[in-house]
């Protein structure tokens, strides 16, 4: 069930959700937290399709924040989705404009679940610190994605200098199958016959930044970033491209073509094995993220302490 209600207050969004409650056409689940999407309108329905999707293992309510533009008449429409138009949460969809274009906590104070946990999502272009945005002070998580940034490399320094516990990053979450596989390598050799690492990535890649500040803090040696060329007609996303130890006996690489879902894991005699390691999507990436409330210290880690210590002048022609 789809519901619009034009030129509104949230206040009145809030009565009109009670009373589809009422009315019995909604069944009430019972909603773990409230996911906060803040967006802009033409990148609204993507990120609301990937958290309908991560709310069937979360089950949530959705706020949208769609942002229009400030030089507009002051307005705010609102849509509810329930049911089948809603995965396994309420969406509702607030699209503000003029005045009401900033994203402040007023917008979304009488739509928050009580007694529940908020978790903010910043789905393309990022402020300047989350933290301390309005939604970002009452969130108790943080999710950004650097990657959608129009300057993600830059993006992900902004992000490192203005860390907070509970802030989290899409770009680290698409590592978790590269670094459980990476690792995996690495139990079967000694480290210390380690001479240095390459990273190979699309260029301006932040997913390739953080694996090389991983990467690097974890082994304390020379960790190198190349960016490899990607057809930029494709409509695959950009992703890594493979991961090579360098030893006296012989490299060790992992690597995967771009598309693929198994990556290939060269050995130092030549032997070639397979290895799932598909590309992870955003709802994938979402859902797991919705997993956990308390703050991911290895990603903090890494990116207040090793990012800043990595050089990046690999990561992109012309990148400083």
């Amino acid at each position: 069930m789809i519901v619009d209600i034009e030129n509104t207050t949230t206040s009145k969004v809030s009565k009109k959700l009670r009373e589809l409650r009422e009315d019995g056409g909604v069944v009430a689940l019972t909603r773990v937290l409230t996911l906060v999407i803040l967006t802009s309108k033409d990148n609204a329905e993507p990120a609301i399709a990937a958290a309908n999707l991560a709310s069937r293992e979360h089950p949530c309510r959705i706020i949208v924040l769609a942002s229009g533009q400030v030089a507009d008449e002051t307005r705010l429409d609102a849509q509810i989705r329930v049911g089948g138009d809603a995965g396994a949460s309420e969406v509702i969809v607030l699209e503000a404009s003029g005045e009401l274009a900033e994203q402040t906590e007023a917008m979304v104070s009488a739509l928050l679940l009580p007694d529940a946990p908020i978790v903010a999502w910043w789905a393309d272009e990022l402020p300047e610190n989350v933290g301390s945005t309005p939604i970002g002070r009452i969130a108790h998580r943080r999710i950004t994605d650097s990657a959608m940034d129009p300057r993600p490399l830059e993006a992900l320094q902004r992000i490192s200098a203005h860390y907070t516990a509970g802030d989290t990053d899409l770009a680290w979450t698409r590592l978790t199958h590269w670094r459980i596989q990476l690792a995996s390598i690495l139990d079967t050799f000694d480290p210390a016959e380690l001479t240095g690492v390459t990273v190979e990535a699309a260029a301006d890649l932040p997913s390739a930044a953080l694996l090389a500040a991983w990467l690097q803090q974890a082994l304390r040696i020379p960790v190198s970033l190349v960016s490899t060329a990607q057809p930029v007609e494709s409509e695959l996303p950009l992703t890594l491209t493979a991961v090579t130890f360098h030893r006296p006996s012989g490299d060790v690489s992992l690597s995967r073509p771009r598309g693929e879902e198994i990556a290939e894991l060269r050995s130092a005699d030549g032997l070639v094995q397979g290895v799932p390691l598909p590309v992870r999507t955003l709802q994938v990436c979402l859902a797991e993220e919705l997993r956990r409330l308390d703050s991911d210290e290895v990603y903090g880690e890494v990116l207040t302490r090793a990012l800043p210590a990595t050089d990046l002048s690999g990561a992109s022609p012309g990148f400083n």
